[in-house]
This record gives structure tokens, C-alpha cells and sequence, in this order.
């Protein structure tokens, strides 16, 4: 799957509750944080609800690249 657009968010979805809503609030709370415009969220969250619920996962997750924090190289 392609990205809506070329950027990622520190953020690790394992552990957040699997309900539609909270997967995207968490999303945008997180790319708020990180500098994002309204415009680029809107653009994930309007591809990410035009289908199923799976599609919707699968779109949230192609944005998010969690980055391991304790890791030292």
C-alpha cells in the first residue's frame, strides 16, 4: 500500500484499544504533535475511512514508524 503522503509519525499502535476512533485520534494527536498540518492529517484520515475497518489499519499504520527509543547505536 502507497502512502497519502511521503511522512511518518513516532508512534507504536500495539496496545491502543482497536476501536476505529481511538486509533485515529491517537494518530492526529500524535501528528499535531509532530508538526503536521491539519491538511496532510485530513489527507490520511480521508483515505484511511474510504473503506473497511482493515483498510483503515492498514493506512494508519503505513504513517506510523515507531522509533525505539532505548535502542543506542
Amino acid at each position: 500500500m502507497k502512502k497519502v503522503i511521503d511522512k511518518t509519525v513516532n508512534l507504536n499502535l500495539i496496545g491502543v484499544n482497536g476501536n476505529a476512533f481511538m486509533i485515529m485520534g491517537v494518530f492526529q494527536r500524535q501528528a499535531k504533535r509532530e508538526g503536521w498540518t491539519q491538511a496532510e492529517i485530513d489527507a490520511v484520515l480521508k483515505e484511511a475511512k474510504s473503506s473497511d475497518y482493515n483498510h483503515l489499519l492498514a493506512t494508519i499504520e503505513n504513517h506510523c514508524e515507531p522509533i525505539d527509543e532505548d535502542h543506542e547505536d
